[in-house]
């Protein structure tokens, strides 16, 4: 299997969220089975649903893979276990969360794995940095650049950019 550009959004609003999601980054990036592409800056930004909590730092990184979805997926979880992830409330705060976008232009639909993430087109957080590193890319089920999606959101929660440092 040939190496596939995939993109997995970053968020975290527990502890040092910035030093997190940067931790999270060092972590993707020294897995032998994939190759860091390039991040997106980072963004403060306001949660989504009905828990009061507080804003969260998000940020996307493009990487390159051979891994199959599902393995990359479990690699993904293995590290926001390590990092001290709990799955207590849907949607609730959490220490780091790492989504698979998009993996290459591959449509999966499997219990645990659906792949373009189910909404990402309706989030402003995942669009805002996404759209910064891969404004051109075209979501495989709407045929759409991300930019589109973008420019047609009506997500009005707040999303600021405050850095693009790693180290």
């Amino acid at each position: 299997m040939s190496s596939l550009v995939c993109h997995i959004g970053i968020g975290s609003n527990l502890g040092d969220a910035l030093q997190n999601c940067k931790d999270a980054i060092e972590s993707i990036s020294r897995l032998s089975s994939v190759e860091l592409i390039q991040p997106s800056s980072f963004y403060k930004t306001e949660p989504v649903g009905d828990i009061k909590q507080e804003y969260f730092i998000n940020a996307v990184v493009e990487i390159k893979t051979e891994l199959p979805a599902r393995e990359l997926l479990k690699t993904l979880q293995k590290i926001e276990k390590k990092m001290g992830r709990e799955r207590s409330i849907k949607g609730g705060p959490r220490i780091i969360d790492l989504d698979i976008i998009f993996y290459s232009q591959e449509i999966i639909r499997e219990k645990g794995l659906t792949v373009p993430h189910p909404e990402m087109h309706k989030r402003r957080f995942v669009l805002e940095p996404l759209n910064e590193i891969a404004s051109y890319f075209i979501h495989p089920v709407f045929g759409v650049s991300v930019r589109g999606l973008k420019d047609r959101l009506d997500d009005t929660k707040s999303v600021e950019k405050i850095g693009l440092e790693i180290a």
